[in-house]
């Protein structure tokens, strides 16, 4: 989890010098060589067994979700900054509750709507605190 934070902290630095569409594409190239092995067993052991609607459903959720969704979040990151703007994505979770509640019907128990609520309240308690912007190196 540290080498996610420090990862996605500097993602967000390098955006505003490099723009997020760069910053994404040379994360994945750089990742690349340390999934080559975990991939290439998984393949072997298991093979490539999926369907035809399953492969769709891989690439959209690898492409349009992710890759592409990546670029406009690097894009918000390097306009708002990551403290600023990375507090904001800590609503997620509880979004995706509400939203799984409203469209799928699932069920919200009290932990859960307690759990909600507690996050809800440290994004806004945060959202007061200053943020002050490092000029930027280069």
């Amino acid at each position: 989890m540290l080498f996610a934070a420090l990862g996605y902290a500097e993602g967000g630095r390098l955006s505003r010098e490099m723009g997020g569409w760069r910053v994404i594409c040379w994360a994945l190239l750089l990742s690349a060589p340390f999934l080559a092995v975990p991939v290439s067993i998984a393949i072997t052991r298991d093979g490539l067994s999926a369907g035809r609607d399953a492969w769709l459903g891989f690439a959209y959720v690898a492409v349009i979700s992710m890759f592409l969704g990546f670029f406009a979040w690097y894009a918000g990151l390097a306009a708002g900054g990551v403290a600023s703007v990375g507090k904001i994505q800590l609503v997620q979770p509880v979004l995706t509750v509400l939203w799984s509640a409203a469209l799928l019907g699932e069920e919200v128990t009290l932990y859960t709507f307690l759990a909600a609520l507690l996050v809800l309240s440290s994004v806004a308690l945060t959202q007061r605190t200053r943020v002050r912007r490092e000029a930027s190196r280069k």
